[in-house]
């Protein structure tokens, strides 16, 4: 049986990523997209070969699809409501008691929520986070996210202009390196302090660039460097344990590339992971689960965490204070 896919916007990243995806699928086709301009939709099922373009979310729902990818609350709240499955991409929404709104209303409807956090899927992400859970590294200690890039011109944007759609490099990039880094450590943040700044990208008060400071339970300590304005700058990923060291080189992207060196007394040695399209497998994993085979890679209530500390990094900046992450509560100072 097919999972049948509607699109909800007419998206860059969609027709970068998520449609090849699906349709990778054994069960995977894409029904229908839908945009708020009649001739973008159109269009964009042309060039996309989309059998049907469609402009309101009522049409979308009523065109026999099963599953959507969701931008916005309301639009996400509509599809679970009349019975869709939803994967949704990151931040799961604005504010952790809407992820939260969200996750409720998924469990009532009897549907499956997933967060696209794609860093997941990553085979060195993956390959980092079974050498921890082997004890190769011995106790985790601390880590270092560096996820700072340059936003092309074709990304800016709202992701620059408007705080309302959930602009800023906080819940574009600070989310990611949350789940990221709760994934890879099996472990929960519980703290941040962040500063923020802009550097001359990002308008409206929003910022284009972040550091921030995390305590997890086990009482790891990480740093992260989110951005949008560095040009040259490589991505990485380190974890320090008691017996070893964990470097990963060019590993925060959207792309199955990146380097993952284990570093012990015996010496140096360079992990293998596989190559897969992160969103090949993010999606096969979704379909695994709208079949009642497992969760998503990454379920609604790791959506939830991660808005939750972004709510929090946010808040510090404010505050100048660290401030405590609580998925039931969000940011608390």
């Amino acid at each position: 049986m097919s999972v049948r896919w509607g699109l909800i916007g007419a998206s860059t990243i969609a027709k970068q990523f998520m449609i090849n995806a699906i349709r990778a699928q054994a069960d995977g086709e894409i029904s229908a997209v839908m945009s708020s301009s009649p001739e973008r939709a159109k269009a964009y099922a042309a060039e996309n070969d989309i059998p049907l373009a469609v402009s309101t979310l009522d049409d979308l729902l009523g065109a026999g699809i099963d599953a959507t990818n969701e931008l916005h609350l309301e639009q996400a709240l509509a599809a679970m409501k009349a019975g869709k499955h939803v994967l949704c991409e990151k931040p799961l929404a604005l504010t952790s008691a809407d992820a939260r709104t969200m996750v409720a209303t998924a469990e009532a409807a009897g549907v499956v929520l997933g967060t696209n956090h794609h860093l997941r899927n990553a085979g060195a992400h993956r390959a980092m986070r079974d050498a921890i859970s082997a004890g190769r590294i011995g106790k985790p200690i601390a880590a270092r996210v560096f996820h700072s890039v340059y936003l092309p011109e074709n990304l800016q944007g709202w992701r620059i202009t408007k705080p309302e759609a959930g602009g800023g490099v906080v819940l574009d990039i600070t989310v990611h390196d949350a789940d990221t880094l709760r994934f890879v450590l099996g472990d929960d943040p519980i703290e941040i302090a962040a500063f923020t700044q802009s550097a001359g990208m990002a308008g409206s008060g929003l910022e284009d660039g972040a550091m921030c400071i995390w305590r997890f339970k086990s009482g790891v300590i990480a740093q992260s460097h989110e951005g949008f304005t560095t040009k040259f700058a490589d991505t990485g990923f380190e974890v320090h344990g008691s017996e070893g060291s964990l470097i990963g080189k060019n590993v925060m992207t959207q792309k199955p590339v990146g380097t993952v060196l284990l570093r012990t007394a015996k010496g140096q040695e360079e992990l293998s992971f596989d190559h897969e399209d992160l969103y090949v497998r993010s999606l096969r994993q979704f379909h695994a689960a709208i079949s009642g085979k497992g969760q998503p890679s990454a379920t609604g209530e790791d959506g939830v965490w991660s808005v939750a500390s972004a709510e929090a990094a946010l808040l510090s900046e404010k505050s100048g204070k660290a401030v405590a992450i609580d998925p039931k509560l969000g940011g608390a100072a």
